[in-house]
């Protein structure tokens, strides 16, 4: 599959959140340490990295970890929910004030004939209270889908329903990113403005040895 070289040709355009359109991922990667630190500096490190390495994978998924495998005992209702809460506290000041993209205003005037997406892995009715109040849900017609949804679910529904119409593009961040639109037969973008992928650089020559693109930002597609 060839990247088509001008971004404004394709039907659809799908967004990874986090490290794509807000320079957020490293709120919410201490926020999962700071949350989880009730169980000790080793458990909560260990979910921290667990995050890193799974970046755009739901927090029920990562907190449901925790449990099973960082602290090896069932998974119990209320203290997961709790988890859940503090997470949902500690990120939301911090997303109302963080970093929007630049270009992203520019790149929706140059892509106006594309129906744009979200799909991330953050939650679903925060995402879209998010994007509401900082003006910017607007950019988004064709809707702001997140977790309890895997990423996987939510192309796969819209796909089927119409609302991602190929040719259709993902960008994002991350393995995760990459992995969900290879499934759901979608080109892809890797950003690397803010990702937290280590060693990244090796991961984006390979990329763009598969015929993908790897840029730093949306200020590329603007040349």
């Amino acid at each position: 599959m060839m990247i088509k070289k001008n971004i404004a040709d394709y039907k659809t355009i799908v967004f990874d959140c986090d490290g794509v359109v807000f320079n957020s991922n490293k709120v919410k990667t201490q926020s999962f340490y700071d949350v989880a630190k009730v169980y000790g500096h080793e458990p909560a490190k260990a979910l921290k990295d667990y995050h890193v390495q799974n970046g755009g994978i739901s927090r029920y998924a990562k907190f449901k970890y925790l449990f099973t495998d960082i602290l090896k005992k069932p998974i119990n209702q209320n203290e997961l929910i709790q988890l859940l809460d503090n997470f949902a506290c500690e990120v939301k000041n911090a997303l109302m004030n963080c970093e929007v993209a630049d270009g992203l205003e520019e790149l929706r005037e140059k892509t106006q004939h594309s129906n744009w997406l979200i799909v991330s892995g953050g939650d679903q009715q925060e995402l879209r209270e998010l994007f509401k109040v900082r003006s910017l849900d607007h950019y988004f017609d064709g809707g702001i889908f997140g977790s309890p949804d895997t990423k996987e679910t939510i192309l796969t529904r819209e796909i089927e329903s119409g609302n991602i119409i190929q040719s259709a593009l993902y960008i994002g961040d991350s393995l995760y990113d990459y992995q969900s639109a290879q499934a759901a037969d979608l080109d892809f973008i890797f950003l690397t403005q803010w990702t937290e992928m280590k060693n990244y650089r090796s991961w984006a020559k390979e990329i763009r040895a598969l015929n993908y693109r790897s840029i730093k930002d949306f200020f590329e597609h603007l040349c």
